[in-house]
């Protein structure tokens, strides 16, 4: 056996273990760099302010000493809280973020798995953040948790459904539930005969990508949609009673979802890792080429700092919406458009 073949033969415990940091890289790194990049920066200037500048070179740095200082702070748990499910709600809830992150393609071979049901696995497991607000707004022994709570899972479940029948038209059109044969479908796809740009399913997908960037806006909380944590009603909803380090953890599980989710509309939509055909054709390569395993992460880096501006956007710019407001758009607008979609995706599917 030679040198290379014993270096590429890895055991199971060192395979997992390259595994874990990966993720952990890929699910950490994209909210620190949104964090800075949008949360410091971009809100700063849209309010003509420089933002955080004394932490390293221009601010850079300080993302670590928030999170140096939140790991400093005591972490109080209530005298009447349910000591053990409040501990366990910020788990479940960043656990959700990591386990969407599993089937997320970057590359021909860079990804972690690939499920034949990856689209089903990715929706099925981003609702279990539910649980996890649903334990802590419970288990605060705070009002305003519980109502903060309660308001979330409403919201949660309500934005599900137009996520979900969004996705519907494209896994019509790919006609598969795997997320890297999705990407293969836009890059072997076709525009009335003219394959230089493939297919982006946003083109055919425009409205299902509409109301699935607006259910996932709904889905992190944000504005418009952030009654579960309104400031000015509910302190900080579900998180109220939260310190320290379990506080950081809801924090960078928000950012971290939204760069998830970025990531999976960037599949579904956006032809994920692979660049256009008349860019391979420049370049020399095609779409099963081993250069996309390092390029890949790249581009699928640039399409997610593309959407989630545009979430972080919307956070900064729009007035929230009433509590009636939220599900009558949900449930009267948003649902009864991803139905007639489908019904025309379906159509035009069976028909050409």
């Amino acid at each position: 056996m030679t040198a290379l073949q014993l270096a590429t033969n890895i055991p199971w415990w060192g395979s997992t273990g390259i595994k874990v940091g990966l993720g952990l890289a890929v699910v950490l790194a994209p909210a620190g760099l949104t964090v800075y990049l949008y949360l410091f920066k971009m809100v700063s200037f849209m309010q003509s302010r420089l933002g955080p500048m004394e932490a390293g070179p221009y601010g850079s740095m300080q993302l670590l000493a928030e999170v140096g200082k939140s790991l400093q702070k005591e972490d109080i748990i209530p005298a009447k809280a349910d000591r053990n499910v409040f501990a366990m709600a910020p788990y479940i809830v960043l656990m959700s973020t990591f386990l969407m992150a599993v089937v997320i393609p970057f590359g021909p071979n860079a990804l972690f798995t690939d499920l034949d049901t990856g689209v089903f696995f990715a929706l099925a497991v981003s609702s279990i953040s539910v649980i996890g607000i649903l334990m802590a707004g419970w288990a605060s022994a705070s009002k305003y948790s519980l109502l903060g709570g309660l308001r979330a899972a409403g919201q949660l479940i309500a934005y599900e459904l137009p996520m979900v029948l969004a996705v519907v038209g494209v896994v019509i059109q790919a006609g598969t539930l795997n997320l890297q044969q999705i990407v293969y479908a836009q890059i072997d796809g076709e525009i009335f005969g003219f394959g230089g740009l493939g297919l982006p399913f946003i083109l055919t997908q425009i409205v299902g990508f509409g109301i699935f960037m607006i259910a996932v806006q709904a889905e992190l909380t944000q504005v418009p949609f952030d009654m579960p944590i309104a400031e000015s009603e509910l302190v900080s909803g579900y998180m109220t009673e939260y310190s320290g380090f379990r506080f950081l953890m809801f924090f960078i599980g928000e950012f971290a979802t939204a760069a998830i989710f970025a990531f999976l509309a960037s599949v579904l939509f956006l032809g994920g890792w692979a660049v256009p055909p008349f860019v391979m054709d420049i370049l020399g390569i095609d779409a099963t080429s081993n250069w996309f395993n390092v390029l890949g992460p790249l581009v699928m880096a640039s399409k997610m700092l593309l959407l989630t501006f545009v979430i972080y956007w919307v956070r900064f710019t729009f007035p929230r919406l009433r509590e009636d407001q939220l599900q009558k758009f949900a449930w009267k607008v948003l649902i009864p458009i991803s139905l007639v979609n489908i019904a025309i995706t379906g159509t035009l599917k069976v028909a050409f």
